[in-house]
């Protein structure tokens, strides 16, 4: 049942309308122009200037309607993007692939390990189950929430264009950790500018609900980027791994001849993961980053008008 406040919110409030309107699939048939245009308003709280975009949202939301090339939609593939980081780095660098599927009814779970993560090949978190103990595991739950994935036509939810044709399956991967008997995996998100690397961030603690969040340089010192490095003591700083530099290499590697693009890379036991290439943080509607974040990382980004 909605809450009275939630309706009237819905009522009054124009922005909150268009949100819960486009979830249901309300503006599926609007162009993707206006839509976005609407979206980041609700989103951000002030209009989309694409006519002279500056900050990093702003732009995201220019290179979805101009920026995007033919091959994007093979790199946001986690499925087909394997064989291209098999061909630009090597098969060492991929999470051993267990199986790929179509359907949730061609999984054999029986010859499942106890531990393995499932997901969708062409979103991002609906459908994804994480099994950390496969005896704990509800076989049909985790079919219907397949299904949902699979179900989801994630273009439509920010008009990224790159997703828009992916063919979808299910893929399993080998469970990874940071080390033996560890229960997270620690992501390491590049933040990359047609080659160049500004920054990492290393999101911690991914399991517990409470994220953590925090951005170094490639000499590996904090920048305050966020409310959580803003706050951190003058001195702060987290273990650097010992592979770390290599990782700003292959950032900035994959990320040549791309405006922007989020190169996610893990290391388990010194060894290196490629983990997905996302053109469109939040898909450009992170009204959580600061300001001066927004500006710094929109002024990286070089359209080519």
């Amino acid at each position: 049942m909605v809450s009275f406040k939630k309706a009237m919110k819905y009522l009054f409030n124009p922005d909150y309308r268009f949100l819960i309107n486009a979830n249901q699939g309300k503006y599926d048939d609007m162009d993707n122009e206006t839509f976005l245009k609407r979206k980041f308003k609700a989103c951000i709280g002030h209009e989309l200037d694409l006519e002279d975009p500056k900050t990093f949202n702003e732009k995201l939301q220019w290179l979805k309607l101009y920026g995007c090339k033919p091959e994007y939609e093979v790199l946001v593939d986690k499925y087909r993007v394997r064989d291209y980081i098999r061909d630009k780095l090597g098969e060492e660098y991929l999470i051993p692939l267990i199986g790929a599927w179509d359907s949730p009814e061609e999984i054999d779970f029986d010859a499942l390990p106890d531990k393995f993560v499932l997901k969708c090949n062409h979103n991002s978190g609906v459908g994804m189950y994480i099994c950390r103990d496969k005896s704990k595991m509800d076989v049909q739950r985790v079919k219907k929430e397949l299904y949902r994935g699979l179900a989801q036509d994630y273009y439509l939810t920010g008009r990224e264009t790159p997703y828009k044709n992916v063919p979808r399956k299910i893929i399993c991967e080998q469970f990874m950790s940071d080390e033996p008997g560890a229960s997270d995996f620690t992501d390491y998100k590049f933040f990359c500018f047609d080659g160049k690397v500004d920054c990492v961030m290393v999101c911690l603690e991914r399991s517990s609900g409470d994220t953590k969040f925090y951005f170094f340089d490639e000499n590996w010192e904090l920048k305050r980027l966020n409310i959580r490095g803003k706050q951190a003591p003058a001195d702060f700083t987290l273990p650097k791994p010992a592979c770390m530099d290599e990782m700003f290499k292959i950032a900035a590697e994959l990320s040549v001849g791309m405006p922007f693009v989020r190169v996610d890379l893990y290391q388990s036991n010194g060894q290196i993961y490629f983990g997905e290439l996302t053109f469109f943080p939040d898909s450009g509607f992170d009204a959580n980053l600061l300001a001066e974040t927004d500006e710094y990382f929109g002024s990286l980004i070089t359209l080519e008008k």
